[in-house]
Protein backbone atom coordinates (compact mmCIF):
# COMPACT_ATOMS: atom_id res chain seq x y z
CA UNK A 1 0.00 0.00 0.00
CA UNK A 2 1.61 3.25 -1.14
CA UNK A 3 1.27 6.41 0.91
CA UNK A 4 -2.38 7.45 0.80
CA UNK A 5 -2.97 11.14 0.02
CA UNK A 6 -6.68 11.05 -0.81
CA UNK A 7 -9.68 12.06 1.35
CA UNK A 8 -8.94 10.78 4.84
CA UNK A 9 -12.52 10.42 6.09
CA UNK A 10 -13.25 8.01 3.24
CA UNK A 11 -10.76 5.61 4.81
CA UNK A 12 -12.82 5.54 8.01
CA UNK A 13 -16.08 5.18 6.11
CA UNK A 14 -14.68 2.30 4.08
CA UNK A 15 -13.93 0.23 7.18
CA UNK A 16 -16.89 1.33 9.27
CA UNK A 17 -14.93 2.79 12.17
CA UNK A 18 -12.99 5.96 12.81
CA UNK A 19 -9.36 5.77 11.69
CA UNK A 20 -8.58 9.26 10.40
CA UNK A 21 -10.21 12.32 8.86
CA UNK A 22 -13.14 14.44 10.02
CA UNK A 23 -14.91 12.81 12.95
CA UNK A 24 -18.13 14.79 12.41
CA UNK A 25 -18.37 13.77 8.77
CA UNK A 26 -17.77 10.12 9.71
CA UNK A 27 -20.48 10.22 12.39
CA UNK A 28 -22.97 11.48 9.79
CA UNK A 29 -21.99 8.95 7.14
CA UNK A 30 -21.06 5.66 8.77
CA UNK A 31 -21.42 3.75 5.53
CA UNK A 32 -18.91 3.02 2.73
CA UNK A 33 -18.30 5.79 0.18
CA UNK A 34 -19.65 5.54 -3.35
CA UNK A 35 -23.10 5.35 -4.92
CA UNK A 36 -23.64 1.79 -3.62
CA UNK A 37 -22.27 2.46 -0.16
CA UNK A 38 -25.58 2.13 1.70
CA UNK A 39 -26.51 -1.16 0.06
CA UNK A 40 -25.84 -4.18 2.25
CA UNK A 41 -24.25 -7.07 0.42
CA UNK A 42 -23.23 -10.45 1.74
CA UNK A 43 -19.45 -10.80 1.64
CA UNK A 44 -17.58 -13.98 0.87
CA UNK A 45 -15.06 -15.36 3.37
CA UNK A 46 -12.25 -14.14 1.12
CA UNK A 47 -13.73 -10.64 0.96
CA UNK A 48 -13.95 -10.51 4.76
CA UNK A 49 -10.34 -11.62 5.08
CA UNK A 50 -9.20 -8.99 2.60
CA UNK A 51 -11.25 -6.34 4.40
CA UNK A 52 -9.60 -7.11 7.75
CA UNK A 53 -6.12 -7.10 6.23
CA UNK A 54 -6.68 -3.77 4.50
CA UNK A 55 -8.13 -2.30 7.70
CA UNK A 56 -5.04 -3.30 9.67
CA UNK A 57 -2.83 -1.71 6.99
CA UNK A 58 -4.88 1.49 7.08
CA UNK A 59 -4.86 1.76 10.88
CA UNK A 60 -1.14 1.19 11.38
CA UNK A 61 0.00 2.63 8.04
CA UNK A 62 1.79 -0.56 7.04
CA UNK A 63 2.55 -1.45 3.45
CA UNK A 64 1.87 -4.93 2.05
CA UNK A 65 5.49 -6.03 2.03
CA UNK A 66 6.03 -4.95 5.63
CA UNK A 67 2.86 -6.73 6.75
CA UNK A 68 3.88 -9.96 5.05
CA UNK A 69 7.26 -9.79 6.78
CA UNK A 70 5.54 -9.29 10.14
CA UNK A 71 3.32 -12.30 9.42
CA UNK A 72 6.28 -14.51 8.46
CA UNK A 73 8.06 -13.48 11.65
CA UNK A 74 4.94 -14.23 13.71
CA UNK A 75 4.67 -17.75 12.23
CA UNK A 76 8.19 -18.52 13.47
CA UNK A 77 7.39 -17.51 17.05
CA UNK A 78 5.61 -19.48 19.76
CA UNK A 79 2.07 -18.40 20.46
CA UNK A 80 -1.03 -17.38 18.51
CA UNK A 81 0.05 -16.06 15.13
CA UNK A 82 -2.73 -13.46 14.93
CA UNK A 83 -1.97 -12.02 18.36
CA UNK A 84 1.76 -11.97 17.63
CA UNK A 85 1.05 -10.13 14.37
CA UNK A 86 -0.90 -7.40 16.17
CA UNK A 87 1.74 -7.15 18.87
CA UNK A 88 4.38 -6.60 16.19
CA UNK A 89 2.27 -3.80 14.72
CA UNK A 90 1.87 -2.26 18.19
CA UNK A 91 5.64 -2.31 18.71
CA UNK A 92 6.31 -0.13 15.67
CA UNK A 93 7.94 3.11 16.80
CA UNK A 94 5.40 5.36 15.07
CA UNK A 95 2.55 3.56 16.84
CA UNK A 96 4.31 3.66 20.22
CA UNK A 97 4.92 7.40 19.81
CA UNK A 98 1.27 7.92 18.86
CA UNK A 99 -0.02 6.16 21.97
CA UNK A 100 2.71 7.31 24.37
CA UNK A 101 2.42 11.02 23.57
CA UNK A 102 -1.36 10.94 23.86
CA UNK A 103 -1.85 12.45 20.40
CA UNK A 104 -5.46 13.00 19.38
CA UNK A 105 -7.23 10.16 17.61
CA UNK A 106 -6.59 9.84 13.92
CA UNK A 107 -3.15 11.48 14.15
CA UNK A 108 -0.86 8.51 13.58
CA UNK A 109 0.46 10.38 10.54
CA UNK A 110 1.73 13.09 12.89
CA UNK A 111 3.49 10.49 15.04
CA UNK A 112 5.11 9.02 11.91
CA UNK A 113 6.24 12.52 10.96
CA UNK A 114 7.84 12.99 14.40
CA UNK A 115 9.90 9.85 13.75
CA UNK A 116 10.86 10.57 10.15
CA UNK A 117 11.89 14.15 11.01
CA UNK A 118 14.26 12.89 13.71
CA UNK A 119 12.36 14.25 16.70
CA UNK A 120 12.39 10.92 18.57
CA UNK A 121 15.16 9.15 20.48
CA UNK A 122 15.20 5.52 21.62
CA UNK A 123 17.60 4.82 24.48
CA UNK A 124 19.42 8.07 23.74
CA UNK A 125 19.84 7.39 20.01
CA UNK A 126 17.85 9.25 17.36
CA UNK A 127 15.76 6.85 15.28
CA UNK A 128 13.98 7.95 12.10
CA UNK A 129 12.59 4.58 11.00
CA UNK A 130 8.84 4.34 11.61
CA UNK A 131 8.87 0.52 11.50
CA UNK A 132 11.60 0.27 14.17
CA UNK A 133 10.49 -2.40 16.67
CA UNK A 134 10.48 -1.19 20.27
CA UNK A 135 11.39 -3.66 23.03
CA UNK A 136 10.29 -3.78 26.70
CA UNK A 137 12.37 -1.40 28.79
CA UNK A 138 13.20 0.96 25.91
CA UNK A 139 13.20 4.67 26.79
CA UNK A 140 11.45 6.93 24.29
CA UNK A 141 11.89 10.70 24.40
CA UNK A 142 11.64 13.84 22.34
CA UNK A 143 15.01 15.18 21.25
CA UNK A 144 16.21 18.27 23.20
CA UNK A 145 15.61 20.40 20.10
CA UNK A 146 12.07 19.08 19.69
CA UNK A 147 11.26 19.80 23.34
CA UNK A 148 11.89 23.50 22.71
CA UNK A 149 9.60 23.62 19.68
CA UNK A 150 6.05 24.57 20.68
CA UNK A 151 4.70 23.36 17.33
CA UNK A 152 5.88 19.87 18.27
CA UNK A 153 4.97 19.83 21.97
CA UNK A 154 1.52 21.29 21.32
CA UNK A 155 -1.11 18.59 21.68
CA UNK A 156 1.13 16.21 23.65
CA UNK A 157 -0.83 15.21 26.75
CA UNK A 158 0.80 11.93 27.69
CA UNK A 159 -0.29 8.32 27.54
CA UNK A 160 -3.94 7.48 28.23
CA UNK A 161 -4.88 5.30 31.19
CA UNK A 162 -5.92 2.29 29.14
CA UNK A 163 -2.43 1.87 27.71
CA UNK A 164 -0.98 0.27 30.81
CA UNK A 165 2.09 -1.02 28.97
CA UNK A 166 3.35 2.53 28.43
CA UNK A 167 4.45 5.39 30.68
CA UNK A 168 5.10 9.08 29.96
CA UNK A 169 6.69 11.88 32.02
CA UNK A 170 5.25 15.12 30.70
CA UNK A 171 7.92 17.30 32.32
CA UNK A 172 10.88 15.28 31.04
CA UNK A 173 9.19 14.37 27.73
CA UNK A 174 10.35 10.82 28.32
CA UNK A 175 8.44 7.54 28.39
CA UNK A 176 9.01 3.82 28.75
CA UNK A 177 7.74 0.89 26.74
CA UNK A 178 7.10 -1.28 29.79
CA UNK A 179 5.85 -4.48 28.21
CA UNK A 180 4.36 -6.02 25.08
CA UNK A 181 0.56 -5.60 25.24
CA UNK A 182 -1.71 -8.64 25.28
CA UNK A 183 -4.52 -8.99 22.73
CA UNK A 184 -6.99 -7.83 25.38
CA UNK A 185 -4.97 -4.64 25.84
CA UNK A 186 -4.94 -3.72 22.15
CA UNK A 187 -8.07 -1.61 21.46
CA UNK A 188 -8.14 -1.98 17.67
CA UNK A 189 -11.19 -3.83 16.34
CA UNK A 190 -9.42 -6.21 13.99
CA UNK A 191 -10.23 -9.87 13.32
CA UNK A 192 -6.64 -11.08 13.21
CA UNK A 193 -7.77 -14.68 12.63
CA UNK A 194 -9.12 -13.69 9.22
CA UNK A 195 -5.77 -12.17 8.29
CA UNK A 196 -3.94 -15.35 9.33
CA UNK A 197 -6.37 -17.43 7.25
CA UNK A 198 -5.80 -15.15 4.26
CA UNK A 199 -2.01 -15.39 4.39
CA UNK A 200 -2.19 -19.14 5.03
CA UNK A 201 -4.14 -19.87 1.83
Amino acid sequence: MARYIGPKTKVSRKYGEYIKGNRKVFNKKKYPPGMHGQKKRKKSAYAIQQHEKQKLKAIYGIQEGKLRNLFKRATRMQGKTGELLLQSAERRLDNVVFRMLGLKEGSRDRARQFVSHKHIQVNGRTVNIASFSVSPGDLIRLTPKAQKNSNITEGITGVKEQYTWLTWDQEKHTGTFVAIPTREDIPEKIDEKSIVELYSR
